[in-house]
């Protein structure tokens, strides 16, 4: 990268990331939000709701979680502690990005805001992107990427709420599904330590055989214990495997 457009001010870093909303991912997760949108009409969410939704919760799952619960009745309390929950696997997520995020002279507030952005979708488009990025752009770069991506959306949901009640059931179901399929490619492609593809592989596997087994509790005996298994087998078999590789090169 020049030096020249290391250089550049912030607001035309600003602008780079905020092209992003023209790649793959935030293609894809438009498509949701308008699966979104027929959701949230359907349930009896009104327009501005699902539009206050979308900007002050933005992962998809988590508003998800808060129709569905507002739609069976569920307390006030119960479905506070349901929406934190699901956000809560976001953790690990911000936890791998802020130190790529963070400069020298970044402050802990700017990241503390920049942290609501983050989702699959912007965790993905960061991690694959911000490597390629001065340091000290990063936070322009990826705030212009956050700030567009869910004022696009939030807008989306506004103007394709009432259109889609006109689509079959079946298109309005397969935009939504979009997301969860590009997100499983996307997780693969960008791990970057085997541990992430060995969680990957035993969460496919246990997910649908606890989803029979243990109906209610399948998520989280799947994330907790094979996530917990990866990183067994990862420390004590295939990072012993590649450190006697490695030893066995360097014997005479």
């Amino acid at each position: 990268m020049s030096q020249t457009h290391a250089d550049a001010p912030s607001f035309r870093w600003f602008l780079l990331g905020a092209r992003g909303i023209f790649s793959l991912p935030a293609f894809i997760l438009m498509t949701s939000f308008v699966g979104f949108s027929a959701f949230a009409l359907e349930s009896g969410v009104s327009r501005g709701e699902a539009m206050f939704m979308t900007a002050a919760i933005w992962a998809l799952p988590a508003k998800m979680i808060l129709i569905g619960m507002m739609a069976s009745g569920a307390n006030v309390l119960a479905v506070f502690l349901a929406v934190t929950l699901s956000s809560i696997r976001m953790m690990p997520m911000v936890a791998s990005l802020v130190p790529e995020l963070r400069g020298a002279r970044t402050p802990t507030w700017l990241l503390l805001i920049l942290s609501h952005f983050v989702a699959i979708t912007a965790w993905v488009f960061a991690m694959g992107n911000l490597k390629h990025i001065p340091r000290e752009a990063r936070v322009s770069y990826f705030a212009g990427f956050g700030l567009t991506l869910v004022a696009a959306n939030t807008v989306l949901v506004g103007l394709s709420y009432g259109i889609v009640s006109t689509f079959p059931p079946a298109v309005a179901g397969i935009l939504f599904f979009l997301t969860p399929v590009y997100f499983v490619g996307s997780i693969w492609a960008s791990a970057r330590h085997s541990v992430v593809k060995i969680a990957f592989v035993i969460g496919v596997v246990s997910g649908p055989l606890l989803a029979v087994i243990t109906p209610g509790f399948d998520i989280l005996i799947a994330g907790i214990g094979g996530g917990t298994l990866a990183y067994l087998i990862d420390r004590f078999v295939v990072r012993r495997r590649a450190i006697a590789a490695a030893s066995s090169g360097e014997a005479p």
